[in-house]
């Protein structure tokens, strides 16, 4: 059977490119599959727990463009503030004479700690003891009792007290 088709002529087969170096590169590459093996088993990560976490992640510290604050808060409770006034009444400097005690209306806000040092930093002198209350007015009275080596009745005469 003729068929009309033309016959188109097939390219020659190239022959296969050497290997470089040939044998001795054959003999390179079996010697580092010997070495690896051919089908080194991987080592597969097991989960230990039953609940999935995600993995951490890199955090970075702030770095703001801007304060969010203008200006740093100020301290409103300073030695000023706490210590508002001596009390100058009979039973006040009763305790003056007797029990080397001095008695100071202050702040609702402060605390003991705070009224110490605050009468330290006014008027120089060392209480050993700082006794409050909050009177039925609102106001806090503190009993501040100072150490032997100050005299309530002179520290009393020098803030004008008496």
């Amino acid at each position: 059977q003729d068929s009309p088709q033309p016959s188109v002529a097939m390219p020659p087969k190239k022959a296969a490119a050497p290997a470089k170096g040939g044998a001795a590169g054959k003999a390179v590459k079996a010697a580092q599959a010997v070495k690896s093996g051919l089908r080194s088993k991987k080592s597969t990560a097991y989960r230990k727990t039953t609940t999935f976490h995600r993995p951490k992640t890199l955090k970075t510290e702030r770095s703001p463009k801007y304060p969010r604050k203008s200006a740093p808060k100020t301290n409103k409770l300073d030695q000023f503030q706490i210590i508002k006034y001596p009390l100058t009444t009979e039973s006040a400097m009763k305790k003056i004479e007797d029990n080397n005690t001095l008695v100071f209306i202050t702040d609702v806000r402060a605390n003991k700690r705070q009224i110490a040092q605050s009468v330290k930093k006014m008027y120089d002198i060392v209480c050993s003891k700082v006794n409050t209350l909050v009177r039925p007015d609102g106001v806090k009275k503190a009993y501040v009792r100072l150490t032997q080596d100050f005299d309530a009745l002179d520290v009393a005469n020098k803030i004008g007290i008496i």
